[in-house]
């Protein structure tokens, strides 16, 4: 959104993982970064991938291997083989969060702008979860700017180093703001997520690239990622193909072409919703469940409204319809706005081959400032109390309120405790 609130495949032998990571990193010009493998997905819109749970064949001379189990990050496997993805929502930088940023570089003695201490909070978060994904909502200027907010961002491309920092692997970028600075913010904004090593979709350079599809290898499955926004603030691209736009059946199709790729888990995420609401509007619900209806996605998520939205068990597909802000400045109007939430879901692959969702965990949280800083407010604590003990409790329960108000908890859905994990 963003007006201004006031201010692996499955597991197999040795050489035959190696030859699936080869074709798959061999792809359709998407270059797929190898450093620790084990933890940094690589991306991937590979036709001569293996199919999932393909294996070299033993001889009839000789016994089959016994699979090793995955067990990904986060919380217990319940079967074989496990993989965890970590989503938030806007990464919406005003001129406070860089006035912060350029504060906090002053104080380390280095030059610029340092995100890297409002950010912070997520990493003990990403550091559980095998896959971690960010929204990239406003263009990014050159390293000197200008830098603007609201209502044409140009902000500080120093947010992409800190993301990277951080532990996050791949940025959605489709949004409202997306051409807020014309083809050349995109392009800006596309080159130093690449610099940064960071996997993206939702907007692109070349027409070429907008057919592909964003499918990232975890060290259990891989996912593929699908994004589209609502608008574009009555903005108009110089080409249709540079930002995707939310429509089912093109999403659908996308979802198809990722499957025949190879890829184990699709996920979909919306920018979309009514700014500040506590319900999704028609269009979120519409798309939402025309997505699960397909049979192409394990996972519905969004953003955009700068408010959590609630979490839905919809025909045992789960759609979280909004998280919130990521990073934000403080508004003192709407203190929804000042909230988020981060939710990772573990998906398990059974016997069969088939992959589901086996858990689904939130965590709260608020902005605080003085300094700025994204704090979680979950009832664990891990960074010691936000803006104090009763309007940290003021936030989770609103949280909470919202969240669970589509039936989230009677499906399974759960607080996130991160200082309570392996």
């Amino acid at each position: 959104m963003g007006n201004r609130s006031g201010g692996g495949p499955a597991h197999c032998p040795a050489a035959v993982s190696a030859l699936l990571l080869a074709a798959a990193l061999g792809g359709c010009g998407l270059a797929a970064e190898q450093d620790d493998a084990a933890r940094r997905p690589t991306a991937s819109v590979s036709a001569s991938a293996a199919p999932t749970g393909s294996a070299a064949q033993p001889s009839a001379s000789t016994p089959a291997p016994t699979p090793t189990p995955t067990p990904g990050k986060g919380p217990a496997c319940p079967v074989l083989r496990c993989t965890s993805v970590l989503v938030t929502g806007d990464m919406l930088v005003h001129a406070q969060l860089w006035q912060q940023a350029e504060q906090d570089a002053a104080a380390a003695g280095k030059p610029g702008w340092d995100f890297v201490p409002l950010l912070e909070g997520q990493r003990r978060y990403i550091d559980n979860s095998d896959l971690a994904i960010c929204h990239q909502e406003t263009p990014v200027a050159g390293p000197e700017g200008p830098f603007s907010a609201y209502p044409s961002f140009n902000v500080p491309p120093q947010i992409i180093t800190a993301i990277k920092a951080v532990g996050y692997q791949a940025c959605t970028t489709a949004s409202n703001h997306t051409i807020d600075r014309g083809t050349d913010g995109l392009l800006r904004t596309l080159d130093q997520l690449d610099a940064a090593g960071l996997k993206h979709t939702g907007s692109y350079r070349t027409e070429t690239e907008s057919q592909g599809v964003l499918i990232l290898q975890t060290p259990a499955a891989k996912v593929a990622l699908i994004q589209a926004t609502y608008g574009l603030n009555g903005l108009v691209p110089d080409h249709p193909w540079q930002v995707d736009m939310l429509d089912a059946p093109a999403m659908i199709a996308k979802a198809e072409k990722a499957r025949s790729l190879g890829a184990d888990i699709v996920l979909a995420a919306m920018h979309a919703g009514d700014e500040y609401a506590s319900a999704p509007n028609a269009q979120q619900q519409e798309v939402a469940h025309a997505l699960v209806d397909s049979g192409q996605f394990n996972l519905v998520y969004g953003h955009h409204t700068h408010s959590v939205l609630p979490i839905e068990n919809y025909k045992g597909t789960w759609i979280v319809y909004g998280l919130g802000n990521g990073v934000t400045e403080l508004s003192p109007r709407h203190v929804v706005n000042n909230e988020g939430l981060l939710v990772r879901v573990q998906f398990g692959q059974d016997s069969a081959g088939r992959w589901s969702t086996t858990d689904l965990a939130w965590a709260p949280s608020v902005m605080v400032r003085d300094p700025y800083r994204w704090c979680s407010v979950a009832s664990d604590v891990p960074q010691g109390t936000c803006t104090g003990p009763e309007a940290d409790a003021a936030t989770r329960q609103r949280t909470i309120g919202v969240l669970e108000s589509m039936g989230a908890a009677a499906a399974g859905a759960h607080e996130l405790l991160v200082t309570r994990e392996r």
